[in-house]
């Protein structure tokens, strides 16, 4: 069978979302790498070390789009294995991995669209899994976490130049936790060990001038689960650049938890 013209590679990692892309475009090449966790099946295993023959292998494959989805950790990478065009890279990308996540995956985007690529984010395939504004779960936020919200945003701005990360818990003004490169579900672990009954909010929003095709800020029903057991009252989300993954079940189990779940504008 001929390959589509405007294919899309889904790249896969943790999580429904890669799942999720891949059924709104049936055509998709979906790609798993070696040493990545995920849900997907394959059509092709990539390794970093090669990405020489990856990319050699879209093109066969009449692929013009890339969309990056699912949650991927960084690689552990050996020198020993690398092809010709991964030893021209390496310098730009091993550079890059000594800053945050932010700086990495623009150039991984840079990467792509030098070999002729178009990058897509997994909101641009399923516009739906944004986050709105306004109550989506749940009940209005109370004056308490107003002031919440409002210390929160105060605080990922202040760590967004630096590049840390996309999520910080505050309750009654305090700061209980920032994500950082452990990600949100060990934060929210970390909290739960000291469970804050009910008070308190996650904020999830994204960083300012964050790459959101490739690392926009999602939540999803494990979200919740964590968010429930550390005792927390709701989340708090940046409407328009943050995603809900599995949107239906996520805002359901949200009110079978009791939590709530506010978009806030920027």
């Amino acid at each position: 069978m001929e390959a589509s013209s405007n294919r899309l590679a889904v790249i896969s990692g943790r999580g429904e979302l890669p799942l999720i892309v891949a059924e709104r475009e049936p055509d998709s090449f979906v790609v798993c790498f070696y040493g990545v966790e995920t849900d997907a099946k394959p059509d092709y295993n990539a390794r970093f070390e090669k990405l020489g023959g990856f990319f050699k292998e879209l093109r066969k494959q009449g692929v013009k789009r890339v969309c990056f989805a699912g949650g991927l950790m960084r690689p552990a990478l050996n020198p020993l294995r690398f092809d010709a065009t991964m030893m021209r890279l390496a310098p730009r990308l091993l550079s890059a991995m000594k800053g945050g996540d932010d700086a990495i995956l623009r150039i991984i985007v840079e990467i792509f669209e030098a070999e002729g690529f178009e990058v897509v984010g997994p909101h641009e395939i399923c516009p739906e899994i944004l986050a709105t504004e306004g109550v989506m779960a749940g009940a209005e936020p109370k004056d308490q976490t107003l002031r919440d919200i409002e210390r929160a945003n105060a605080i990922l701005t202040a760590l967004s130049p630096v590049d840390v990360g996309q999520g910080c818990v505050v309750a009654n003004g305090l700061c209980y936790g920032i994500e950082t490169i452990q990600g949100t579900d060990e934060m929210l672990r970390f909290i739960a060990q000291n469970s804050l009954s009910r008070q308190g909010i996650l904020m999830k929003r994204s960083k300012v001038g964050q790459e959101l095709r490739v690392d926009m800020p999602a939540i999803g029903p494990d979200t919740l689960h964590l968010v429930h057991s550390a005792g927390l009252a709701g989340i708090v989300v940046e409407a328009g650049h943050v995603m809900i993954v599995e949107k239906e079940q996520t805002l359901a189990l949200a009110k079978e938890l009791g939590l709530f779940i506010f978009g806030e504008g920027r």
